[in-house]
């Protein structure tokens, strides 16, 4: 029996029976429009050897298009009554046992997943996008590849490349694990209710080699968060705290010239800001300071 997919009217009637009101506080927009699932899931590349972790499925829509293909799937789901209810749509919907496996949890508090994923597929909450994605990213190493609706805004910013206006920590820190890109456009009207934001997709890939350690990735993103959060600085004040030593505290010239001897012996200009600096820069200074 082929796995079937939900169509708007089901997924309304299963809301209902549940009692479930999309929320802004949990950014549930659901996803009622078939070849749209499907298209996030060839974008993706899935097939039928992959191990998918999917956050937030909701109601199941771009689940039963994962398993469609194949692939085993962890759905990991925060509202109770959508968790207790996914496999019962997936049963339904012609899911053969076993390939799927729901975990009710908050996504960021998330630990282990069963599996062992090496794949990420999620339409994210737009309120939690950039966290949640950072968090799997850095929790479970096993994940090589993925696809995430985001909001549009949010896919704009994990995939800009140095210089661009949207560049920013969100970006640096994504680029950690490996190169973003943006992966297509959907429509608002997809969604119910229709959100008043565009999305895109945004797809990755893990550098096959990890840049360092947890303590490196620690140190680099605190700098990265220096340098960003007083943007406009170059980047001998805007990391004075953070490399300047005991030299003082925001912009005496102790602790800038400090911070400028720790930019200069990693290669990176006193002068730059942080927009202008890769993820490969940051990291350098991170080495240099120690």
């Amino acid at each position: 029996m082929p796995v079937t997919l939900l169509g708007a009217s089901e997924i309304r009637a299963l809301a209902a029976e549940l009692d479930v009101t999309p929320t802004k506080k949990l950014g549930q927009n659901f996803v009622v429009d078939a070849n749209t699932v499907r298209k996030i899931v060839h974008v993706a590349a899935v097939t039928a050897g992959d191990r998918v972790v999917e956050i937030g499925p909701g109601l199941g829509s771009l689940t039963l298009a994962i398993l469609e293909t194949g692939a085993s799937t962890t759905a990991v789901e925060i509202d109770h009554r959508l968790a207790e209810r996914l496999p019962a749509t997936a049963a339904a919907h012609g899911v053969p046992a076993g390939a799927l496996t729901v975990v009710d949890a908050d996504a960021l508090r998330v630990a282990e997943l069963p599996g062992d994923p090496n794949v990420l597929v999620a339409n994210l909450p737009y309120n939690v996008s950039v966290p949640v994605l950072l968090h799997f990213m850095e929790t479970f190493p096993a994940i090589e590849r993925g696809v995430v609706m985001v909001q549009a805004e949010v896919g704009e910013r994990l995939a800009a490349p140095p210089g661009s206006k949207v560049y920013g920590s969100p970006s640096v820190k994504a680029a950690w694990y490996g190169p973003w890109r943006l992966a297509g456009t959907v429509s608002r009207q997809v969604f119910w209710p229709v959100p008043n934001v565009d999305s895109v997709l945004v797809g990755f890939r893990r550098d096959p080699e990890p840049r360092g350690d947890e303590d490196l990735r620690r140190r680099t993103f605190r700098i990265v968060d220096a340098a960003f959060g007083q943007r406009r600085k170059m980047l001998r004040q805007a990391l004075s705290e953070v490399l300047g030593g005991s030299g003082g505290s925001g912009g005496s010239g102790g602790s800038a010239a400090s911070a400028s001897a720790v930019l200069e012996s990693a290669g990176v200009a006193p002068t730059a800001r942080g927009e202008q600096l890769t993820i490969d820069d940051f990291v350098a200074i991170a080495r240099a300071a120690g």
